[in-house]
């Protein structure tokens, strides 16, 4: 039977985790392979994994995203070690006779783009969380945005594909000095309740 993590597992992944605005160190592939190989175990409906990451590091991938950034987040993102851009398959139903085979999922999806878009977005939205939590696992810290033309990310990167861009992460050592102090949460009497 699992047990609770420690404490420090905790804040490592939840408590004193932070979003940081400015990042040092370098990541390597097999680091980047290893989150992947993570990530990849989180559940989404009917295992439809939707998302598909391009994990940019060359200057020249860097090159082809910066004109797509939002000026507040053009220094922090060129200056990352590394930076993932999280997209979502609208065709994502074509591999699930693979990754569902158990049942014919693929015919719940069958049909016009649109009545994907939101199963879609949903998953593809866990698995980008997934990610920032591998990435602290891993010791990585993690600054997720999306302050960026998505039009121009998908000419960039998905030209000719299914793909569509959905939200970028910046990967690498957190600056300590590039992050605000922490804003309130919702207690739980505010967000949630028993019943």
């Amino acid at each position: 039977m699992p047990h609770p993590l420690n404490d420090a597992a905790l804040d490592q992944l939840f408590r004193t985790a932070r979003t940081y605005n400015a990042f040092t160190g370098d990541v390597s592939d097999a680091t980047l392979r290893q989150l992947y190989d993570l990530l990849k175990f989180g559940p989404t409906q009917a295992n439809t994994t939707p998302a598909r990451f391009v994990f940019v590091k060359s200057a020249e991938a860097k090159a082809k995203l910066g004109p797509a950034l939002a000026e507040g987040n053009y220094k922090k993102t060129m200056a990352a070690p590394v930076t993932v851009i999280i997209g979502r398959d609208e065709d994502f139903h074509e591999k699930l006779p693979y990754l569902f085979p158990h049942a014919d999922a693929k015919s719940w999806f069958d049909g016009p783009r649109e009545g994907r878009e939101k199963p879609s977005l949903r998953n593809s939205s866990l698995q980008a969380a997934y990610l920032i939590v591998a990435a602290r696992a891993l010791g990585l810290d993690a600054g997720p945005m999306t302050g960026f033309d998505n039009g121009k990310v998908d000419e960039a990167f998905f030209a000719g594909t299914n793909i569509k861009s959905d939200i970028l992460v910046n990967l690498g050592q957190g600056d300590p000095a590039s992050i605000y102090p922490r804003s309130p949460r919702l207690s739980f009497d505010e967000a949630a309740r028993i019943e």
